[in-house]
This record gives C-alpha cells, structure tokens and sequence, in this order.
C-alpha cells in the first residue's frame, strides 16, 4: 500500500497505528523528518531523548518544540553520510523502528548513531517520541 494519499483525509477518518508507521518509516528514509512531524505528530506532543545533553533537554513538548529541536539538530550538521530506517514493529497504540545515522558534525566531526525509536499514537495522531541507544 502507497502511503503518498493516505493525509487526504476527512475529519471522520483517523490514520491507523500501522498508517503511521508506514508514513514515517517512508520520509524518514527519505530524511524528511519535518514532514512527519508537520503531518503526524499532535499538538502536544512529546519528545524524549535518552538522556539531557548541554544542546538537547531529555523531554521536549509540543510540536513546535519538537520542530524547533530539529532544527537545531539540523543546524549542528555538515553532513549526513548514511541513514537507515528499519521497517516497524506495530503493536495497537505504538510502534517502533531502528533508526541508524552516519553524520559529519560541524563541530565535533563524525559520528555513527544507532536509536530505538519508539513511538505512542492516540486518535490518528503521535502523541510521544522516544529513543534509546
């Protein structure tokens, strides 16, 4: 199933876990990780990274947080040598995927980055964000 249609949606109709998924395993491979924020995560979403960092809180919230943490990400990088996302494991309510990065950091240089990227959907929409290394 293509999943490129799949946000023409009315309001009667929710994106299943397993929609979701599909959606942000495809972008993320693709690197667009805005676009799934912008069209899947809830307003008062909420991101979780494995531990508090001098650039990075452990807990961000809210969606335009959780895009503005991205951005900062994107601005601390050269250069993105590899990205691979596995195909997810669905439960009812959540899923995950593995996500694994080769980076060139502008400072710092580069840096191999493997997470487990679990995620909570509720009514349609990612409501959380978490990752282990």
């Amino acid at each position: 199933m293509k999943t490129k249609n799949l946000l023409i949606s009315t309001k009667n109709y929710n994106m299943t876990t397993q929609e979701i998924a599909s959606y942000l395993v495809e972008h993320c491979r693709k690197g667009d990780f805005e676009k799934v924020q912008k069209d899947l995560f809830a307003e008062d979403a909420v991101s979780i990274e494995p531990y508090a960092t001098p650039a990075f809180e452990k807990e961000t919230k809210g969606k335009e947080a959780i895009k503005e943490k991205g951005e900062k990400w994107n601005a601390m990088v050269k250069e993105v040598n590899e990205l691979t996302v596995s195909d997810p494991l669905i439960a009812t309510n959540s899923f995950c995927c593995t996500m694994k990065m080769n980076v060139t950091m502008k400072e710092g240089g580069p840096m191999d980055m493997t997470e487990l990227c679990v995620y909570e959907v509720k009514d349609g929409k990612i409501v959380s964000e978490q990752f282990f290394m």
